[in-house]
């Protein structure tokens, strides 16, 4: 027997299996059936499938998101073991994509994994993308990359094609978390860390470490943020930058709006 919900919008029904499966998550008094119902309605698009990446994408195939897509262009390296929880040693020298989606499959069948072994580029974005925002209702880009540069295309790309932004990062101690829905007029990446503003781009966790523990906390405050914009229709962080700093175990916030000369999210004569 499927659950079906009065609300039209809500599309792909649950089955008796996957009422099981959530129980735990509908019993939330701040969570039912229609929540969870648009969890398996919505999509979401990880780009990087690495200490972030990998802890993010099981936590959401474990709570029921529908369709989950992986993007990443490298391979299981030996190092990546420490904090990469979808890998296992017989993966070295994997790709990462594949390795995910065919672990993900097994841990939730009722979710559709995709993947995509290759880096979002200018000359393949709009075929990624367009397949993405097919036949689901709710989506959302997730942001689990190490660089700058890569961060500020793809928030352009979400500018462009009207979609949330969640990103985070992570390195030795300490996080970031946003999370941006630019088509509302509420800023965008470029209007917090503006490309004109210095940017070491060479600090990364190959370079300068991460703790283990640091990459699985932001990718579960990741997973929660993602969780409650898809199942609740809420963003928690509005227009908020989270920063996370674990030695100390310290959680704050800091409050950002858009910049009117933001060339991305506000000008009329955007740069994609």
């Amino acid at each position: 027997m499927n659950y079906t919900t009065k609300n039209s919008f809500l599309s792909q029904t649950l089955n008796d299996n996957e009422l099981m499966r959530y129980a735990r998550q509908i019993l939330l008094d701040e969570w039912d059936i229609e929540a969870q119902q648009r969890l398996k309605n919505s999509s979401v698009l990880i780009i990087g499938v690495g200490g972030l990446g990998c802890p993010l994408a099981e936590t959401l195939a474990r709570a029921g998101v529908g369709q989950i897509t992986l993007l990443d262009d490298d391979t299981v390296d030996i190092s990546n073991l420490q904090r990469q929880s979808l890998f296992l040693p017989n993966d070295v020298g994997q790709p990462k994509a594949l390795v995910g989606q065919a672990r993900l499959q097994t841990i939730n069948e009722f979710c559709q994994i995709s993947a995509h072994y290759t880096r979002l580029n200018a000359s393949n974005a709009d075929v990624i993308l367009t397949q993405f925002t097919q036949n689901s209702l709710s989506k959302l880009i997730c942001d689990c990359t190490d660089n700058f540069s890569t961060r500020n295309d793809l928030n352009r790309l979400a500018v462009k094609y009207q979609l949330p932004l969640l990103s985070a990062s992570a390195i030795a101690q300490q996080g970031q978390l946003a999370l941006y829905e630019a088509y509302l007029g509420t800023g965008c990446y470029q209007c917090v860390f503006p490309e004109t503003s210095t940017q070491d781009d060479t600090r990364n966790c190959a370079t300068s470490g991460v703790l283990a523990s640091t990459t699985q906390i932001m990718a579960n405050l990741q997973a929660q943020a993602a969780l409650t914009f898809l199942g609740l229709n809420k963003n928690p962080i509005a227009s908020q930058l989270l920063l996370w700093q674990g030695q100390s175990m310290n959680l704050r916030k800091l409050r950002y709006q858009q910049d009117p000369q933001c060339l991305v999210c506000a000008q009329t004569d955007r740069v994609f």
